[in-house]
């Protein structure tokens, strides 16, 4: 395992390689077009990631298009689509709907395409999107009456499990993007850690982490937008954890609470999943007994990860460490999955699964987050971000990983 994290200067350029793989994608599809509206999609094949996510994204063979608001172009413009066309959403003219107004600038590129029965890959199924916004468009299902309308008989191929594959194999600049929204929650999470203590409630500690990203920008002059979610979860609280999603509370911390802190930092679409559990104050004899079986279960599950091994072997590395030290049932969820693109979904490629299917492969960027959780008492979690390379597993997340670090003052 490698100790510290990429070091490659991230920066919004033309990624070609990301470029190639799209075009790549097309030929061996057979596809004349590729057609998406999902933000992390447009970001994907355009390198620009939408903000109220009325924005489409469309890679012809030769060319790359992306369709944005008026108010979007110039954030558009430090992507690499070839050509940014801007249209209304809405006017003062009349009420009107996005997909409506998009139908013209649909046609416009449609007209680079065979008359007849061109083939289209586009978004077909149920997914998780990152928010991009504080209130987002989704087409659903004007998607296919939208493509119908702007194409001659366009004959429309799910992209689905296309797209979820080249969101997983990410390439160098996509990684050094992660990387850098690792080091913003880095510093987020070393500030917290310097001010947490007990007497605060877990809203006034989230937010002590938080506020190093909503100011990230002042120091990061190269991105557009960064910022990302912050819970707190203490005490018995923190055994809720290895629920669907986290919630801070107005309950106050006390010495000798587990605290676990979550975050998911964003820079420009690429996210993050991170989490630190911290002990306030001297931790007892059970709540050590815990950690130390979970650091023992996330250097397992680091040790395994290689190119070629599958992700279940992975978190079976993870699952038997924490069954033989008696705490199996209390492991709850799978050890990881995919992030990058998105920041919560558990079926982001790899899925580290008892089940999965999934092979690690070079390039993809997943959470490890080996975790145990009693109810009524507390529960600890560690998750980092890691990138696969050809040798095994890099960590992206390279500080508070050793046990003392997490040991705070009681007052």
């Amino acid at each position: 395992m490698r100790p510290r994290a990429n070091t490659r200067k991230f920066a919004l350029n033309k990624d070609s390689e990301r470029i190639r793989r799209i075009q790549t994608s097309l030929e061996m599809n057979h596809w004349d077009a590729l057609v998406c509206s999902l933000p992390m999609n447009v970001l994907l094949i355009t390198g620009y990631w939408p903000v109220v996510g009325v924005s489409v994204a469309i890679a012809l063979p030769d060319r790359t298009y992306v369709i944005v608001p008026e108010d979007e172009e110039q954030l558009a413009k430090r992507g690499w689509a070839d050509e940014v066309i801007t249209f209304r959403p809405g006017s003062l003219d009349k009420i009107t709907t996005a997909s409506k107004a998009l139908l013209d600038p649909l046609r416009s590129v449609a007209k680079k395409l065979p008359e007849r029965n061109c083939r289209i890959g586009y978004e077909h199924d149920a997914t998780t999107e990152p928010a991009s916004y504080a209130a987002m468009h989704l087409y659903q299902g004007d998607k296919r009456q939208l493509l119908h309308d702007a194409f001659s008989s366009p004959s429309l191929e799910s992209a689905d499990q296309v797209l979820a594959q080249l969101r997983s194999l990410k390439t160098p600049d996509e990684i050094a993007a992660i990387a850098t929204a690792c080091k913003l929650a880095e510093r987020a999470f070393l500030n917290g850690a310097r001010q947490l203590r007990a007497g605060l409630t877990e809203l006034e500690a989230a937010d002590l982490f938080r506020a190093p990203l909503s100011i990230a920008l002042s120091d990061f002059p190269e991105l557009e937008r960064a910022d990302g979610f912050v819970w707190c979860m203490s005490g018995p609280n923190s055994a809720l954890a290895s629920g669907a999603y986290a919630r801070s509370r107005t309950r106050r911390i006390q010495t000798g609470d587990l605290v676990l802190i979550h975050c998911n930092s964003y820079v420009d679409g690429r996210w993050t999943d991170i989490t630190r559990t911290y002990s306030v104050g001297q931790p007892d004899q059970r709540s050590t007994a815990i950690r130390e079986a979970v650091f023992e279960a996330r250097a397992a599950a680091l040790a395994a990860i290689v190119p070629g091994v599958s992700a279940a072997h992975v978190d079976e590395a993870a699952r038997n460490v924490l069954r033989g030290r008696g705490f199996g049932p209390q492991f709850k969820h799978s050890t990881g999955h995919g992030v990058g693109f998105s920041a919560i979904n558990a079926n982001a490629l790899p899925r580290l699964h008892p089940a999965s299917p999934d092979t690690i492969q070079e390039g993809m960027t997943f959470n490890v987050e080996p975790a145990v959780y009693f109810d009524g008492y507390g529960g600890i979690r560690h998750c980092d971000m890691v990138a696969a390379t050809k040798t095994g597993a890099q960590l992206l997340t390279p500080f508070a990983c050793r046990p003392e670090e997490l040991i705070l003052p009681g007052e």
